[in-house]
């Protein structure tokens, strides 16, 4: 019975842990235009920013974690914006690595994952996803943040589990593409409502009250972050 229970567990690591075959070129390349073309139209992006927005807040709160913060509670609203809450102190490293951690969660964990994938550990990579959607539903505390977070990480662990080595592929190098060509928007995004006066309150505004340091400097790093880690990201994805 021991030797049998060690030997599904043996198998269900190779599984999870294991790696596979990279897809073809033309699947990796397809993958990214899919992600494109979610994240260019503004109807679609609309809808779509929901996943960045998982990100982004799910940023927050595991710096927050990590730097010895409180974490209350995330929220996540059906206008994509989201609203993590900590305690600590209001001042200092930690408070201050928590609020930069937002935008540039997305693009780093497309990053992390292009990584997994240029080794070849696409079931990996969809298991720790749903790991780290179901760790973050323990924080949510409004009903639409909580049915987002329960569709996506059901979407991630129905692929993992039940699809066949080709459709998870295809779909985990979507995901991949989608955070890092979805991480390089909201930066600009969050660029032009502040030109227009808007974002008074903004993650960049409030870095500039922690650290003294101009909004715009801020910006200009979640820009350098997003496109640097497209660039590698890419490079990665694509040396198949």
């Amino acid at each position: 019975m021991e030797s049998t229970a060690n030997a599904s567990l043996a198998a269900l690591w190779d599984r999870v842990f294991g790696t596979q075959s990279a897809p073809e070129q033309w699947l990796v390349i397809a993958a990214g235009v899919l992600a494109l073309a979610v994240v260019v139209p503004h109807r679609i992006w609309r809808l779509a920013r929901n996943a960045i927005t998982i990100a982004h807040e799910g940023g927050h709160g595991l710096i927050a974690l990590l730097t010895g913060r409180r974490l209350d509670g995330i929220r996540l609203h059906s206008d994509t914006s989201g609203l993590t809450v900590s305690r600590g102190r209001p001042t200092g490293i930690g408070m201050i690595l928590t609020a930069a951690a937002g935008y540039t969660a997305p693009p780093l964990l497309g990053l992390g994952g292009a990584a997994l994938l240029s080794s070849g550990r696409i079931t990996a990579l969809l298991w720790i996803a749903t790991a780290l959607l179901v760790a973050m539903l323990v924080m949510i505390r409004n009903a639409y943040g909580a049915l987002t977070v329960i569709l996506t990480g059901g979407t991630f662990l129905l692929v993992s589990w039940l699809a066949n080595t080709d459709v998870q592929a295809a779909f985990a190098y979507a995901v991949v593409w989608f955070l890092l060509l979805g991480g390089v928007r909201p930066a600009f995004e969050l660029q032009a409502k502040r030109r227009h006066g808007g974002a008074g309150d903004s993650d960049a505004d409030q870095l500039s009250r922690l650290t003294h340091v101009p909004a715009g400097l801020w910006l200009f790093l979640f820009h350098a972050v997003s496109l640097c880690s497209l660039m590698g990201g890419a490079r990665w994805l694509l040396a198949v």
